[in-house]
């Protein structure tokens, strides 16, 4: 039996989920709390692309959507081009919004990673930019991404 190597996040969000929706979905929204440019296509089968991660524009996620329930629910394959243990649609991220009466409860799982050092690195990239999205969701400027220790 193969080890699940799996990052889960949850986080209390000031904001409505049709808020929090659209800092998940539209690109220049994206781009306020992670990544340089982003593209998106919202339909089953849809391109994910958010490229300059971490300020860096070499650096790229790529995916493919494969749920989209507009303010509850996103799941979408995700790898990095150019990257061979984490490649382009290797992996899945799911993320769920749930109203609360202060806001927007959010449940993320970013299964299909390889291996214990995969799982740290994206569990502390995953730590930095959902701090990022609930600070901007609020109403707080964040400023461009950037390296993140």
């Amino acid at each position: 039996m193969t080890e699940a190597f799996i990052v889960q996040r949850e986080m209390q969000i000031a904001a409505p989920p049709a808020t929090v929706f659209a800092f998940l979905t539209d690109p220049q929204k994206i781009i306020s709390w992670m990544g340089l440019e982003a593209e998106t296509e919202l339909h089953p089968g849809g391109l994910y692309l958010l490229k300059g991660v971490s300020g860096d524009m070499s650096r790229a996620a790529r995916g493919a959507f494969r749920e989209v329930v507009p303010v509850h629910r996103l799941a979408y394959s995700f790898g990095w081009e150019g990257g061979a243990e984490v490649p382009p649609g290797s992996s899945l991220i799911e993320i769920d919004l749930t109203e609360q009466n202060n806001g927007t409860l959010l449940r993320m799982t970013h299964s299909g990673l390889p291996n214990e050092a995969q799982c740290a690195s994206h569990a502390k990239g995953w730590a930095h930019y959902l701090g990022r999205l609930a600070r901007v969701a609020g109403g707080q400027a964040v400023g461009p991404d950037g390296p993140h220790a």
